[in-house]
C-alpha cells in the first residue's frame, strides 16, 4: 500500500495526585477493626500503581500494561472498599475542564477511557503496510470500541463531556469506522473479490457519512478538533468512491459494461470531492493544532485521494472508450443503479474478553490487599447467600401457591356462604345473617352523611328562593321597560312634533329579547324542578325509612313472610316430623364435619407460616464466612460445603412439604362432604323456603336501591338547578343593570327635551311682548259715502263721531 490513510486517535485525560493511603487506612481501621500500619506496604504499592498508570510511559504498550494493572486492582479494591471516598480529579479530554468526584466508579470510568485512548493511539501508530502492524491496528481499534462501549453500558451519569453517552457513542462509531477502513485496506491489498471489497467500502462510506453530520455538531460545541470534521468528510467521499470503483470493476467483469461506466463516473465524482477536501486540508493543517492526528495526516490524505482520483479517471476513460468502440452499452442513470450492499466486518472486543486473557491477568498480578478478607471469601459468601435466598424464595412461592389454591377451592365451592344457609335450614332459623345487608347499610351511612351536611329539603328551599328572586327581578325589569315606554309616548302626545326622542320599541328590542329568553329559561327550569320534586316525593318515604331505625324491622319482616303460622324453614308436617328431624340431624353432622375440616385447614396454614418464619430467621442468621475462609484454598470444596450447609434447612422444607400434602387431602375430603350436604339438603322443602326468603330479601334490596338511585338523581338535579339559577341570577342582574342604564339615559333625554321646549316657549312670549310695545295703534274708520273721515286716538271712546264704532270698519296701522 503506497499511501496510508491517517487514523484519528482519542485524546487522553489528565489527572493530579490522589491520596489513596489516608482513606484506606481509615477504612481498615473502622470497617475491619485492624491496624492500618499492617497494610502500609499495600497502600504504598497502590499509590505507586496509580502514579505509574496515569503518568504514562515512553511506550504505548508499557502505558497499556500499567493501565491494565491499575484497573484490575481497582476492580478488586472496589469489592473490598465499596464505600470508600477519595477525591479523584480528572480533566476532560476535550474541554480540559477539571472535574473531581469521590466515587471509585468515576476513577474506573476515567481509567477505562485512558485505556481506550491508549488502544486508539497504538492502532493509529501501526505501519499497516506490514501484515502484523495491520493486524494490531485492527485488533486495538476493536478493543478501543469495546472499552468505550463498557463505559456507556455501566456508567449512567457522566460527570464530564468525554464520558457522556453522546460523545462516547460517537467515538465508538468513529473507531469502528476506522476498523472497517483497516479491514478494507487488508482486503484491497490482498486482492480480494471486487464485489466483497465494494461491500466493505460501502460499509465504511455509510459509517463515515453518518459521522460527518455528528462531528460538525460536536465541533460547533467546541468539543472536537475542526480537522476531525475534514478528515471524516473526506473519508466519507473517498470510501463512497471506492465502493463505486470496486463495484464497477465487478460489473465490468460480469459484462454489465453500461453499469460499470456509470459507476466509474460516480467513483471519479466522489474522488474529486474527496481530493478537493483533502487538498484544502493539506494547505491549512498544522500538526501542533491536531495532536490526535499523525503529523503527516494532511499530505497522506491528499496523496491518497489524488492517487485514487487518477485511477478512477483512467478507469473511466478506458471504460468509456471501450464502450464507444466495442460494447455500445446503454448507460443507465445513476439513480437506477442497484444500491451497493454493505457488510459489517468489524465487531467490538469487550473488556471482559481483554481481561480474561492470561497475558492481562499476569500483568495485573496478585491482589494487593489479599490479607484483608480475601475477595474469594466475599464472592463465595455472595454465592452461598444467593443459594439460600433461592431456597427461601422457592418455599415462599410454594406456600403462596398452596394458600391461593385453598382459597380458590373454597370460593369456587361457596362454602362460607353455603354454610350459613344450611345452618339456618338445620336450625330452623331465619336470622343466619345480619338483618340489614352490607350494601344497604353502606347506602344508609352515605345518605346520612350527605343529609347531615346538606339535606334535600334545604337544597329545595335554596333553589326555590333563587328561582323566586330571579322571577321578581325579571318582573321588575319588564315593569320598568313598560313604564319607560309609556312615559315616552306621553311626552310625545304632549309636545307633538316638537318631541324628538325616538320611540322605545326599537331601542328595547334586544333587552326585551333577553327578557323573553330569561323567562323561557326560567319556565323550562321550573318544569325540570317540578320533575325533581315529583321524583323526590316518590322516594322520600323510602329514604326516610332507610334512615330510620325501622329499617331492620323492614328486612326482618320481608324475610319472615311465608307460610302463615310457619316457625321454621323446613315447614314439616306432623306426619313426617320424625323423618325430617333425622334429615336435619344429618345436615348438622355434615356441617360439623365440614367445619372440622375448615378448622384443620386454618391450623395447617398457621403452622406453615410459623415454619416459614423460622426458616427465614435461620437463613438470615446463617453465616459461613469462617468456613469459606478456612476452605478457600481447597479446590472444589466450595460446592461440597454449600451442599452440606444447605442440608440443615431440609427438616423445615420437609415440614412445609407435609403441610401442602395434608391440605390437598383435606380439600378432597371437604369436596366430598360438601357434595353430600348439597345432595341431602339442596332439593328439600327447606331449600325452597330459603330461596323464597332470599328472593324477598333481594326484592327489598332492589326497592331501597331504587330509592337510593332516585335520591342521588334528586341531589344531582338540585345541584344542577342551583348552578343554573346562580348563572341565571347573574344574567338577570346584568339585564337589570342594562335596563336601568337605558331607562336612565332615556329619562335624561326626555327631561332635556322638556326643558328645551319650556325655554323656547318662554323666549317666544318675551319676544312677542317686546314687539307689541314697539307698535302705536292708529285706527282708521273707513267712511261711508255720506260721512267724513275721522281720525282719533281711541276710536272706541270717540265722542265726535256721528256714528258708533261698531258700525264702521276699523283699520289699525302704525304711525
Amino acid at each position: 500500500m503506497a499511501y496510508q490513510s491517517p487514523l484519528i486517535s482519542l485524546p487522553k485525560k489528565t489527572t493530579e495526585e490522589v491520596d489513596w493511603t489516608t482513606p484506606i487506612r481509615s477504612a481498615i481501621s473502622q470497617s475491619y477493626g485492624e491496624d492500618p500500619d499492617n497494610y502500609a506496604t499495600e497502600c504504598a504499592n497502590l499509590q505507586r500503581c496509580r502514579q505509574d498508570a496515569v503518568k504514562g510511559a515512553g511506550s504505548d504498550m508499557t502505558a497499556r500494561d500499567l493501565l491494565y494493572k491499575y484497573f484490575g486492582q481497582l476492580e478488586l479494591l472496589e469489592l473490598r472498599f465499596a464505600e470508600i471516598r477519595v477525591n479523584f480529579p480528572w480533566r476532560d479530554a476535550f474541554t480540559n475542564k477539571l472535574i473531581t468526584q469521590t466515587s471509585i466508579a468515576y476513577e474506573k470510568a476515567s481509567i477505562i477511557f485512558e485505556i481506550a485512548a491508549t488502544h486508539s493511539a497504538i492502532s493509529a501508530a501501526q505501519n499497516r503496510s506490514d501484515p502484523e502492524g495491520l493486524k494490531r491496528a485492527f485488533y486495538y481499534s476493536r478493543t478501543c470500541a469495546g472499552m468505550l462501549t463498557y463505559i456507556n453500558d455501566n456508567f449512567l451519569h457522566a460527570p464530564s463531556t468525554d464520558l457522556s453517552k453522546e460523545v462516547i457513542k460517537f467515538l465508538v462509531g468513529l473507531i469502528m469506522a476506522q476498523a472497517t477502513e483497516i479491514f478494507f485496506e487488508k482486503c484491497s491489498d490482498e486482492k480480494k473479490g471486487n464485489a466483497l471489497v465494494s461491500k466493505i467500502a460501502a460499509q465504511a462510506a455509510f459509517m463515515y457519512t453518518a459521522l460527518s453530520e455528528e462531528v460538525k455538531e460536536f465541533m460547533g460545541k467546541g468539543i472536537f478538533d475542526r480537522n476531525w470534521v475534514t478528515v471524516v468528510q473526506t473519508k466519507s467521499r473517498y470510501f463512497s468512491s471506492q465502493a463505486q470503483y470496486f463495484r464497477a470493476q465487478a460489473d465490468d467483469a460480469a459484462g454489465k459494461h453500461g453499469d460499470a461506466l456509470v459507476r466509474f463516473t460516480l467513483a471519479e465524482t466522489y474522488a474529486k470531492e474527496a481530493n478537493r477536501t483533502a487538498s484544502s486540508f493539506a494547505s491549512l493543517f498544522v500538526t501542533q493544532m491536531s495532536p490526535n492526528l499523525p503529523p503527516d495526516a494532511a499530505p497522506s490524505l491528499s496523496d491518497l485521494t489524488k492517487a485514487h482520483l487518477a485511477v478512477c479517471t483512467d478507469k473511466k476513460n478506458t471504460a468509456s472508450r471501450e464502450n464507444d468502440l466495442i460494447y455500445n452499452a446503454v448507460l443507465p442513470t445513476p439513480e437506477t443503479l442497484p444500491a451497493i450492499e454493505k457488510t459489517s466486518v468489524a465487531t467490538i472486543i469487550t473488556i471482559q474478553d481483554v481481561y480474561s486473557t492470561a497475558e492481562v491477568q499476569k500483568v495485573i498480578g496478585p491482589d494487593l490487599f489479599v490479607r484483608l478478607i480475601p475477595l474469594s471469601v466475599h464472592e463465595s459468601a455472595s454465592v452461598y447467600s444467593e443459594e439460600k435466598a433461592k431456597l427461601v424464595r422457592g418455599e415462599v412461592e410454594r406456600a403462596d401457591n398452596a394458600e391461593a389454591e385453598v382459597k380458590s377451592t373454597l370460593d369456587s365451592m361457596g362454602v362460607k356462604e353455603g354454610l350459613v344457609r344450611f345452618k339456618a335450614m338445620a336450625d330452623g332459623a331465619l336470622d343466619g345473617e345480619e338483618e340489614v345487608p352490607v350494601e344497604v347499610r353502606r347506602w344508609r351511612e352515605d345518605i346520612s352523611l350527605v343529609e347531615e351536611r346538606e339535606g334535600i329539603e334545604g337544597l329545595m328551599d335554596a333553589l326555590n328562593r333563587l328561582k323566586e328572586n330571579v322571577r321578581q327581578e325579571l318582573n321588575s325589569v319588564s315593569r320598568d321597560l313598560e313604564i319607560e315606554s309609556k312615559d315616552c309616548e306621553a311626552m310625545r302626545v304632549k309636545y307633538d312634533h316638537l318631541f324628538s326622542q325616538a320611540p322605545s320599541a326599537a331601542l328595547t328590542k334586544t333587552l326585551r329579547q333577553d327578557l323573553k329568553s330569561h323567562y323561557s329559561a326560567l319556565d323550562a327550569a321550573s318544569a325540570s324542578d317540578q320533575q325533581v320534586v315529583t321524583l323526590w316525593d316518590s322516594v322520600k318515604g323510602e329514604i326516610g325509612l332507610l334512615l330510620s331505625p325501622e329499617i331492620e324491622q323492614v328486612f326482618r319482616a320481608s324475610t319472615e313472610k311465608g307460610g302463615a303460622g310457619s316457625e321454621n324453614l323446613l315447614d314439616l308436617d306432623v306426619a313426617s316430623e320424625t323423618q325430617d328431624e333425622q334429615e336435619k340431624l344429618k345436615i348438622r353432622q355434615f356441617i360439623e364435619e365440614i367445619e372440622e375440616r375448615l378448622t384443620r385447614l386454618t391450623r395447617i396454614s398457621r403452622e406453615r407460616n410459623e415454619v416459614l418464619k423460622d426458616l427465614k430467621e435461620k437463613v438470615q442468621n446463617d453465616d459461613v464466612s469462617h468456613l469459606l475462609l478456612l476452605n478457600r484454598r481447597n479446590t472444589g470444596a466450595e460446592t461440597q460445603l454449600f451442599t452440606t450447609e444447605l442440608q440443615k434447612f431440609f427438616p423445615a422444607q420437609q415440614r412445609l412439604t407435609s403441610t401442602v400434602h395434608h391440605e390437598q387431602t383435606l380439600l378432597q375430603e371437604l369436596n366430598q362432604l360438601w357434595r353430600g350436604l348439597r345432595d341431602l339438603a339442596g332439593r328439600g322443602p327447606g331449600a325452597r323456603k330459603w330461596e323464597e326468603r332470599e328472593r324477598r330479601k333481594k326484592d327489598t334490596i332492589r326497592r331501597f336501591s331504587h330509592a337510593r338511585d332516585g335520591y342521588m338523581e334528586v341531589r344531582d338535579g338540585l345541584a344542577k338547578g342551583l348552578q343554573f339559577y346562580g348563572e341565571l341570577t347573574e344574567l338577570t342582574a346584568t339585564l337589570k343593570k342594562n335596563g336601568k342604564s337605558f331607562i336612565s339615559q332615556r329619562t335624561v333625554e326626555r327631561e332635556g327635551v322638556r326643558v328645551d321646549e319650556s325655554q323656547r316657549q318662554a323666549a317666544h312670549v318675551t319676544y312677542s311682548t317686546e314687539q307689541l310695545e314697539q307698535f302705536t295703534p292708529i285706527c282708521i274708520v273707513a267712511p261711508t259715502p255720506t260721512s267724513a273721515t275721522s281720525t282719533c286716538p281711541d276710536a272706541t271712546t270717540s265722542t265726535n263721531a256721528s256714528f258708533s264704532v261698531s258700525e264702521l270698519p276699523i283699520i289699525c296701522t302704525s304711525a
